[in-house]
């Protein structure tokens, strides 16, 4: 009886750590800006670059990005959104690519004619050039001068308590800024378990710069 009362205790469940960066929900990263923010200083970009310093992991999207490559994304709660490629089940010594992005803006055509605007056979999003309000973005991804396939992928988003599976239709554009690169994705974005049109529910407009692996580490 003694035993049944004073015996070992259950061990408290281990948090599960998520993608290259094996952080958990929860968790922390330091994000170093000031490789970004040097390279940037002599042009003008889109908006204040994200901020560096502790970022909050309080929820994790992942994905299968292409045949070779996952998608993991961590996000806070002051909306970065911290992206990295790397083949599935890879360490961080294995990132192909790691970036930092925020939003920017946000769409929701109304009709169907509204849709065909910007994602139709001659649409803004697929483009070679995108011009937002007189920034010019050229088509990062997509070879020619036509219009181009957009990447799609459904991405499953943890908060720790949920999951949202969302569905994506998505471009990259990149413009040079001083030294450097300031990134433009257009994310056309539908909630699988909620009642958004076909064609989506909002075209997200997400401004980011390229990251180093260094850059990003688990504190």
């Amino acid at each position: 009886m003694i035993r049944k009362f004073f015996g070992k205790k259950d061990e408290p469940e281990t948090p599960r750590e998520w993608g290259p960066l094996a952080v958990a929900i929860g968790g922390a990263l330091d994000v170093d800006m000031l490789g970004v923010e040097a390279a940037i200083v002599a042009g003008e970009p889109g908006m204040p670059v994200p901020s560096g310093g502790p970022f909050i992991v309080a929820a994790v999207g992942t994905a299968q990005f292409d045949a070779d490559v996952f998608l993991t994304r961590y996000y806070d709660e002051d909306n970065r959104i911290l992206q990295v490629l790397a083949p599935k089940g890879a360490s961080a010594e294995r990132i192909a690519d790691i970036s930092i992005y925020q939003p920017w803006d946000s769409v929701s055509p109304a009709s169907e004619a509204d849709w065909r605007t910007w994602t139709g056979p001659n649409g803004y999003v697929g483009a070679r050039v995108y011009d937002a309000d007189g920034l010019l973005f050229d088509r990062y991804w997509g070879d020619g001068d036509g219009q181009a396939e957009l990447v799609e992928f459904v991405e499953s988003v943890n908060d720790g308590d949920t999951t949202t599976r969302i569905h994506q239709r998505c471009m990259l554009y990149a413009r040079p800024v001083g030294n450097g690169e300031e990134m433009l994705l257009l994310n056309i974005e539908r909630d699988l378990d909620d009642d958004a049109t076909e064609q989506g529910a909002s075209i997200e407009f997400l401004l980011g710069y390229g990251l180093g692996a260094a850059d990003v580490r688990r504190v």
